[in-house]
């Protein structure tokens, strides 16, 4: 693998602890949705860290703030999905919450990336 810089970023790690957590909660959805929430779900959470790195190693301020709004955005799309799986019964509150907590972590650190890159 590449030792790259991003790799050294709390929000890029919080990222990859992110897609652990909910592939992990994902894990005992219903069989049913394996192609529904559960991808969406998936999908959206890798969609993080994977936007992160690759706003790192764009050179212009406009491609960074770019990939790092889609990262903010996908973690916004998860919050959705989440409420979603909670009002469908597939986990419990206790089971999300600290999902939430690594969610409002990023969603700031991404804010305060964004801000920096507008400046």
């Amino acid at each position: 693998m590449l030792n790259l810089s991003h790799k050294q970023l709390e929000v890029w790690k919080i990222g990859i602890d992110l897609v652990s957590n909910i592939y992990k909660l994902t894990a005992d959805f219903p069989a049913s949705e394996l192609y529904g929430i559960t991808n969406q779900l998936r999908r959206a959470s890798v969609s993080v860290p994977s936007n992160i790195s690759e706003g790192v190693a764009r050179s212009s301020h406009l491609e960074r703030k770019r990939f790092y709004e889609i990262a903010r955005s996908s973690l916004v799309e998860i919050d959705t999905q989440l409420e979603i799986a909670l009002n469908l019964q597939f986990c419990l509150d206790e089971d999300v919450q600290p999902i939430s907590k690594m969610m409002n972590r990023l969603f700031a650190l991404l804010s305060g990336l964004i801000k920096s890159v507008s400046a």
